[in-house]
């Protein structure tokens, strides 16, 4: 019965989203209550939501002062010269422009962490897309599956998960598997191309008129926390009767916008640059290292960084009120995630489905079981955390391999398939980093996202077993 209430509970959520009925904090928040009552342990829903929201605490305020921390630098000009090498290859081609996102999304991950790289990569590509008239759901997804390829690097979460439930070397588990990851993320970067053709044909010819003519101020639009309203291209025919966008219009938020990472804005500070680069290189460096916990980094650098650059306490005011809202609107949907998270766990649904999903493997596919884990990591890491998943299906799963014969290092690559998928997932507290970001419904974004990730999977999965790793 638990069993089947958990995924009535996780498609309930799912549906109501997707189709905008609630809102994603209402739906987290409301839907869990219900089913917890209907499940006979309205009693302890106070435990269970406390339980989680005190897991997800840590995460709340990482996200919290990492938003701050990230926001200033790019008030500082931080990336500025690398949101401009970005942009020049990107010019006013929408083919480019996705192509770009997925580029600068890829390399930004390197540093391990979901929300570092979808605020760097919205506030870089936002404004361009804007600009255009272009998909942001297109924006949101190639970004988000980027990043899931990425996410296995060791230090970035799941690769160590797997090492350490099944007390294996991180190295032994990733080295193998990068063929396989090097094909998923040019099947994203194929996607990417795609995709960007497809916007090319809808939009036609596309050009900025007036940053592209004067060089120096090429296309640095936007910065974290502007206000932005809907883009309204202005169109008229040229010759063949194409449609050529001549500029868009959007009004009075899209000129704040515009003002975002302008050239000459006044949160600028050129003569703290390489401060404020080796200030990111020392925390970046002490996350990976473990030197603090990553709250803790991150809380100590957004101090530093508003102390160093804006010493004035009505100037620290302003940066921390420019980026209040993206504070609120991410932190509010963790606590919110915490109550799903807390009534999965808290009732026993997550177990029952997990257990569910091991027992319906038939017999005959044991020798097969590392196939199979790869193909059960794309729901189990959808609807479940990462924590969920390897510390307790994946030595299940594991142990059952072990019996045919399938090695802890094949299920443990295995297990990594799923994460193109994973960062999309609602119980992923970064995936509303990206979308609260980018102004986009969380719904819309699922639904553009499920199955190209899904696909990008499954291409990882089929690269590891030509390659032999899984």
């Amino acid at each position: 019965m638990l069993t089947i209430l958990g995924f009535a509970m996780i498609a309930t959520f799912l549906v109501l989203i997707m189709t905008k009925k609630m809102s994603p904090i209402a739906a987290l928040v409301l839907i869990p209550a219900l089913f917890c009552v209907a499940v006979g342990k309205g009693a302890h829903l106070g435990d269970y939501v406390i339980d989680g929201v005190s897991s997800l605490a840590p995460t709340a305020a990482m996200l919290m002062f990492a938003i701050v921390y990230f926001g200033v630098m790019i008030d500082v000009g931080l990336f500025d010269p690398v949101v401009r090498a970005i942009l020049r290859f990107c010019k006013a081609d929408p083919m480019r422009v996705v192509v770009g996102t997925a580029v600068l999304a890829a390399i930004v991950s390197l540093d391990g962490d979901g929300s570092t790289t979808f605020m760097i990569t919205v506030s870089a590509m936002y404004p361009l897309y804007k600009r255009l008239g272009m998909s942001l759901v297109v924006m949101t997804g190639v970004a988000a599956m980027a990043n899931g390829v990425m996410n296995t690097v060791p230090w970035g979460g799941p690769t160590a998960r797997a090492a350490t439930a099944l007390k294996l070397d991180a190295a032994d588990i990733f080295v193998p598997m990068i063929p396989a990851l090097l094909v998923g993320l040019l099947g994203v970067l194929g996607l990417a191309y795609v995709l960007g053709l497809r916007e090319r044909r809808r939009l036609g010819a596309l050009r900025i008129e007036d940053e592209e003519s004067a060089g120096a101020k090429e296309a640095v639009l936007v910065g974290a926390g502007a206000a932005a309203g809907p883009a309204r291209p202005r169109k008229r025919p040229v010759g063949g009767g194409a449609d050529h966008v001549d500029r868009v219009d959007g009004g009075d938020d899209d000129e704040d916008l515009l003002k975002g990472l302008d050239p000459d804005r006044p949160t600028l500070r050129p003569r703290l640059y390489w401060f404020n680069a080796l200030l990111t290189g020392v925390l970046l460096t002490a996350m990976i290292l473990e030197l603090l916990p990553i709250p803790v980094l991150f809380l100590l650098g957004a101090a530093l960084a508003l102390s160093v650059n804006y010493p004035r306490l009505p100037d620290q005011k302003a940066r921390i009120a420019a980026h209040a809202d993206n504070v609120l609107n991410v932190s509010g949907m963790v606590f919110a995630a915490a109550v799903f998270t807390g009534v999965l766990q808290g009732t026993g649904m997550v177990d029952h489905m997990a257990g569910w999903l091991v027992d319906t493997v038939p017999e005959g596919l044991g020798p097969h079981m590392a196939l199979v884990t790869g193909v059960l990591s794309l729901p189990l890491t959808y609807f479940m955390s990462n924590d969920g998943f390897y510390f307790g299906v994946l030595p299940v799963l594991a142990e059952a391999g072990a019996a045919h014969g399938v090695t802890p290092l094949e299920m443990a690559r295995a297990s990594l398939v799923g994460q193109p998928l994973h960062m999309s997932s609602p119980l992923v507290p970064a995936v509303y980093v990206l979308v609260g970001m980018a102004r986009v419904e969380f719904g819309d974004h699922t639904r553009f996202v499920v199955k190209w990730a899904a696909l990008t999977c499954l291409l990882i999965l089929a690269a590891g077993i030509l390659f032999g790793t899984i």
